[in-house]
Order: C-alpha cells, then sequence, then structure tokens
C-alpha cells in the first residue's frame, strides 16, 4: 500500500471516530421534554462518564510516562481555569440557542472535549504507525468510546435548550481534531507518541476541573444529593466496564 492510500486510511478512521460522537444524542430524538429533576440527574450523569474518561486518560498516560502526564493534568487544570476566567470577564457569546451561564458552559465543556479530541487524533496516528491491524483496532475502540463521550456532551447542551440535531452537531465538532491530528501524528510517530502522555493528562485535568466546577453542583439544584451521587457513581461504573469490555 502506498504512502498516499495509507494517510487516506488513517485519515478516514479517525474521519469515521469523530462522527460516532455524534450517535450519542441520538436517544434524545425520542424524549422531548424533561422535568427539572431529570436535568439535575443529566448532570450527574454527564459528571460520571466524564470522571470515567478522565480516569482511562490518565492509567493510559501513566503506563508509558506518570509524569509527564501529571504535567499534562497539571497544564489542563490551568488552562480551564485561566479560559473560564476570561470567558466570565469577557462574556460568554451566544452558542446556538444558548446564552449567558449557559453559553458559558456549554463554551466551556466544549473547549475541554474539544482538546480530548487532540489526544485521541494523535492516538489514532501513532498506533497505525505501529501497522494497520492496530490502527484499525484502536480506531474502533476510539470509535465506541466516543458515543458515551457524545452522550456526555450532549446531555449537558441540551438539558439548557439546545435542540438535539445542533447538540449531535456540536458533538461531531468537538472530535474534529481527532482526523487533523491523525495523519501528522501517523507521519512523524516518532516526534509524536512521546508528547501522547501530556495531551491525555491535559485532558483528563480540564475534565475533572468541569465535574467538579460545573456538573456536579448543576446536579444538586433540583435532585437530592444521594440521587445525584448515585447516578454519578452509577454512570462512572457502565463507562468503565463499557471501556474494559472494548478492549
Amino acid at each position: 500500500m502506498s504512502i498516499d492510500i495509507t494517510l487516506w486510511v488513517v485519515f478516514a478512521a479517525a474521519m469515521i471516530t469523530a462522527i460516532a460522537t455524534g450517535l450519542g444524542a441520538l436517544p434524545f430524538l425520542f424524549v422531548k421534554n424533561f422535568s427539572p429533576f431529570w436535568l439535575s440527574i443529566f448532570n450527574a450523569l454527564a459528571a460520571g462518564l466524564m470522571l470515567a474518561a478522565s480516569h482511562s486518560l490518565v492509567s493510559e498516560g501513566s503506563r508509558d510516562a506518570p509524569w509527564l502526564t501529571l504535567l499534562g493534568m497539571a497544564l489542563g487544570l490551568l488552562l480551564v481555569v485561566v479560559s473560564d476566567k476570561l470567558i466570565e470577564r469577557r462574556g460568554a457569546p451566544n452558542i446556538s440557542e444558548l446564552s449567558g451561564a449557559s453559553a458559558r458552559k456549554a463554551l466551556l465543556i466544549l473547549g475541554i472535549m474539544t482538546i480530548h479530541s487532540f489526544a485521541e487524533g494523535v492516538g489514532v496516528g501513532v498506533s497505525y504507525g505501529g501497522g494497520e491491524s492496530l490502527g484499525l483496532f484502536i480506531s474502533a475502540a476510539i470509535a465506541i468510546h466516543n458515543i458515551p463521550e457524545g452522550l456526555a456532551i450532549s446531555l449537558v447542551l441540551i438539558s439548557r435548550g439546545m435542540s438535539v440535531l445542533k447538540a449531535g452537531g456540536w458533538s461531531i465538532f468537538t472530535s474534529l481534531p481527532q482526523p487533523l491530528m491523525a495523519v501528522p501524528a501517523f507521519m512523524f510517530v516518532t516526534w509524536f507518541a512521546p508528547l501522547l502522555p501530556i495531551g491525555l493528562g491535559l485532558a483528563a485535568g480540564a475534565m475533572m476541573w468541569m465535574v467538579f466546577a460545573e456538573l456536579i453542583p448543576d446536579a444538586f439544584k433540583d435532585a437530592s444529593p444521594n440521587a445525584a451521587a448515585t447516578t454519578v457513581a452509577l454512570a462512572f461504573f457502565a463507562m468503565y466496564a463499557f471501556q474494559h469490555g472494548i478492549h
């Protein structure tokens, strides 16, 4: 297989992983109206899914470079705190049907999940550097893994008034860095591979901040602490089992 064909294969595989993220919005096509209680539960569910995703990123990065992963986590935390302060100072732009505080939170989660996708894109490209069969396996695993991540994004956006179609579109948008990063990572695999733990840690640190600063407080608004905490734990358990099942 020529290098040109291989690059197209890498790009197509990473694009499929990005599109899979939009599938997380599909369940909301069948339910239109949500009570305040269920909106809080959705935030708790998103928190549990994102906590499990963070755990997975830290575990993966720590296998090869624990200190680089920790450095990435610190950078991710710093990045999201600074970004939140800048958005709060300047005001968040309107995002689709959202404005004000809802737009601010939507912008934060979209930014965090987009950062996360850079690391996944590098992962796809690096895996193809180890052979096409390994690349296909890793791409399939990431694509399946992206569906509940898309669900987490949609839970946050739809609970704040965004339409299902636009939530699915924004979910896919957050994963577009995957095909953009996969090709250069494949071409320069020996250079990108050492940086992957930093990217994984960066995404994990940012997501953990989002969970505790935004999602869990919103989960407590119209649901009891017991219901919210149980939902977070069950979502974490389900995502953890799902991640290990596909591996």
